[in-house]
């Protein structure tokens, strides 16, 4: 019951801080929750417990620009877990799908599956419609589908939930580094504070 109760008091909260317009750099984030990867709720009250926390969104997974950008988050993981970093990557691919896609490319951060676009919608990431595309992985055909498409933004959030970052113009086999740089800069700003 206490759960239940808590639940509804937390999603009466979330409403009223999420107004329908997108949350601007400076503003506090409101609190989001999507399926991951494995099919498991996640949740970001849950989850910052890093400094920073990059929330990057992509089109659609298995295609060339995603999968430049999913890699290079890859192989950038142990440098952003030196400034204590955290990532995940937003689609509106389903979570079998991304299970996929993360085991494919041994990705080694959460993938969230926003079919409808509400997380999209938070962060004012513009949207188009979903579909399906025909992949082969490990030698088997699938149909993979998706809710929506979104642009290819990527936001820095702090850990007191305010957001520092805003990149709406992203290139997708250098946007780990371009965040990467920003986070080092933004420390450096405030260790002078």
């Amino acid at each position: 019951m206490k759960k239940i109760f808590l639940a509804i008091i937390l999603g009466a909260v979330i409403s009223l801080s999420f107004d329908g317009s997108p949350v601007k750099v400076g503003e506090t984030v409101p609190d989001f929750e999507a399926l991951d990867n494995t099919g498991n709720t996640w949740q970001l009250y849950d989850h910052l417990r890093s400094d920073y926390l990059v929330v990057y969104f992509y089109p659609a997974a298995f295609t060339g620009g995603c999968t430049a950008q999913a890699c290079s988050y890859r192989d950038h993981m142990s440098e952003m877990a030196l400034l204590n970093v955290s990532v995940i990557g937003v689609s509106g691919d389903e979570p079998q799908n991304l299970d996929m896609f993360k085991k494919q490319h041994n990705l080694n951060f959460t993938l969230l599956s926003d079919p409808e676009g509400k997380i999209a919608a938070l962060f004012g990431v513009p949207m188009s419609e979903g579909g399906i595309i025909d992949r082969e992985i490990d030698g088997k055909p699938y149909k993979l589908s998706r809710g929506v498409t979104t642009s290819r933004w990527t936001f820095v959030v702090d850990i007191n939930r305010k957001l520092i970052y805003k990149n709406n113009n992203v290139d997708a086999a250098n946007d780990s580094q371009a965040v990467y740089e920003f986070i080092q800069t933004h420390n450096r700003r405030k260790s002078c504070m």
